[in-house]
């Protein structure tokens, strides 16, 4: 399974500088950590049926870690 996320990332970037189409890539990282971690948190809030407990150790986090994250993401 963690190969196809790893594989559809890595056809993700490759699209997106292919469609840069020559102009300098800019803050890649948070790019990608933004567009992996909403739907991230939807999924595991969801298999955890919205118990944040459950939800923090099925993603190895702190229950504050995953509020902060929530928070961010304006899915609380």
């Amino acid at each position: 399974m963690s190969s196809e996320i790893t594989d559809c990332v890595r056809r993700s970037l490759n699209r997106y500088f292919r469609d840069l189409d020559g102009q300098a890539p800019h803050a890649v990282y948070d790019m990608v950590l933004k567009c992996v971690e909403r739907p991230m948190l939807e999924v595991v809030m969801k298999q955890a049926a919205g118990n944040q407990t459950i939800a923090a150790d099925m993603l190895g986090i702190s229950r504050g870690t995953l509020r902060r994250m929530l928070v961010e993401h304006e899915l609380l």
